[in-house]
């Protein structure tokens, strides 16, 4: 009874209370609710995703069914707003660029998460040449000076396949998997063969008196290694995949993305955040020091955590090298 009456409450609130003292502000004011946040909220995360729940909780359905625009129809979208919410755009010009800010970044995002899904559930087709071609990109940025002797190759274990062909190893991320692949290579080429060769050369380290009073021999055995013990880099990196797609599709990612992205976040803002993710798992399982491989799912959520918590940080930009630029700013 008393959790139906607690609900009961919230919904008068949510319905009536809250829409009144909205009237009542505005009055006071002389300013609607995105006037305020435009006003009283800087550009990024906290500015875009109050305007985005406010347009959602409207009760104008024109208002409810902006944030799923075309983005060409964003413009003739912030006029509609001008004009229902009674704006004059000549006294507020520029209320209507930071309103188009926030909302070419809620169109895009929601572009953005359609593209990867497109991505994700399209098969590697050893049939098509352009597939191929990636895959084979992926093998020459990571072993430059290690020819392929051939396609079906035990040489792809290497970089951390599975068996002699990689196309079975993509059918959780489909094409994705590939497509964050090759650009960490391409792209970040020097950390990619590092965290590779991390990855298959762990260094000996000498062992502490309370680590050995503490470990069984064969335990020490395998722990004896440095820090950075042995995983499938390939397998890793379409497991990362996973998860930077899991933060993209519950909307984790629209705090980083609306405070790095001016405008609407690309694909490659997502394989950008790929990469950061792909090296920062790489330290954090470094320093979470596992017994083995075996710890990996352990660890993977630990890291899937963190990056939640911070997250939850409204003015959070995950990769610091793509901070909100001085357009963004000055918005």
């Amino acid at each position: 009874f008393a959790r139906m009456f607690v609900q009961v409450c919230l919904y008068f609130y949510c319905k009536c209370l809250w829409r009144c003292l909205k009237f009542v502000v505005r009055k006071l004011t002389g300013q609607c609710e995105l006037q305020r946040i435009c006003y009283n909220t800087k550009p990024g995360a906290a500015r875009t995703m109050k305007i985005e729940a406010s347009l959602k909780g409207s009760k104008s359905r024109r208002l409810q069914t902006s944030v799923n625009v075309h983005p060409d129809a964003i413009e003739k979208t912030i006029d509609d707003i001008m004009e229902l919410k009674r704006i004059n755009p000549d006294v507020n010009p520029q209320l209507g660029v930071s309103l188009q800010a926030c909302l070419l970044q809620i169109v895009g995002y929601r572009n953005l998460t359609a593209e990867v899904e497109k991505l994700r559930r399209e098969p590697y087709d050893s049939e098509n040449p352009q597939h191929e071609e990636m895959l084979l990109k992926l093998w020459k940025c990571l072993k430059p000076n290690s020819p392929l002797k051939a396609r079906i190759s035990k040489q792809w274990c290497e970089i951390g396949f599975q068996g002699d062909d990689p196309k079975t190893d993509f059918r959780g991320m489909g094409l994705l998997g590939l497509y964050n692949l090759v650009y960490f290579a391409e792209w970040d080429t020097e950390i990619a063969q590092q965290v590779l060769c991390d990855s298959l050369h762990p260094k000996y380290r000498e062992v502490t008196k309370k680590e050995l009073s503490q470990l069984s021999k064969a335990e020490w055995e395998k722990k004896k290694f440095d820090k950075a013990i042995g995983y499938s880099f390939a397998i890793v990196g379409i497991n990362i995949t996973d998860l930077a797609y899991n933060l993209l599709v519950s909307g984790a990612l629209k705090t980083h993305f609306y405070n790095v992205a001016p405008e609407a976040p690309t694909l490659t803002h997502f394989q950008q955040t790929f990469c950061y993710l792909m090296h920062e798992f790489h330290k954090f399982w470094i320093d979470e020091d596992p017994l083995d491989i075996m710890e990996f799912n352990r660890v993977r959520e630990k890291f899937y955590k963190r990056i939640l918590k911070q997250l939850q940080n409204p003015e959070m930009a995950l990769c610091p090298h793509f901070a909100a630029s001085e357009s963004l700013i000055n918005m």
